[in-house]
């Protein structure tokens, strides 16, 4: 009996631990204030020496109840901003590779468990644009987020708002 109850008490706490955060995410206890800027906005040029990055989420085929879904992204292990429901933001790089990350941002453990990962070289002058969506049913969902073309990535910013975020304290 008492070999049963420590296998029990052992099965328990791995169940309870959390599960590892990937080196390209920041801690999933972060979480983003987001507003959306419905204004027109024109597409930002790199900085001299840099690259640009455009980050678009994209659920307009999805039902969303409310503010829908937010996602916070990570570059090289830390967060640099989030996006809810369809919206978009940019950061600006250096040269070289770099290691991303979408994880939703949710109260509820279920949600954050969904991580998506992605990496990529940046060239100085270069503009790059990265897709997040949710795919699946009621019975199975995916967190896709994946590199898309400049013309798809300029057609999905045009038709979206600017997400505005910050870290909440």
């Amino acid at each position: 009996m008492k070999h049963l109850l420590v296998i029990i008490f052992l099965a328990a706490s791995a169940l309870a631990q959390d599960e590892p955060v990937p080196a390209a995410c920041a801690s999933k206890n972060d979480n983003y204030d987001v507003k959306l800027d419905e204004t027109r906005h024109t597409l930002l040029s790199p900085e001299p020496g840099k690259a640009r990055v455009y980050f678009i989420q994209d659920l307009r085929f999805a039902n969303c109840l409310g503010a829908c879904i937010t996602t916070k992204v990570g570059l090289d292990g830390k967060w640099v901003g989030a996006n809810r429901h369809s919206s978009y933001f940019s950061v600006s790089v250096d040269a070289g590779e770099h290691h991303l990350c979408v994880n939703p941002q949710s109260h509820f453990a279920s949600a954050t468990r969904y991580v998506a990962l992605a990496h990529f070289t940046a060239e100085a002058g270069k503009v790059y644009y990265f897709r997040t969506r949710m795919l699946g049913d009621q019975d199975y969902r995916a967190l896709d987020f994946v590199p898309v073309d400049s013309d798809q990535g300029e057609y999905l910013i045009a038709a979206y708002p600017l997400s505005v975020s910050r870290l909440k304290k």
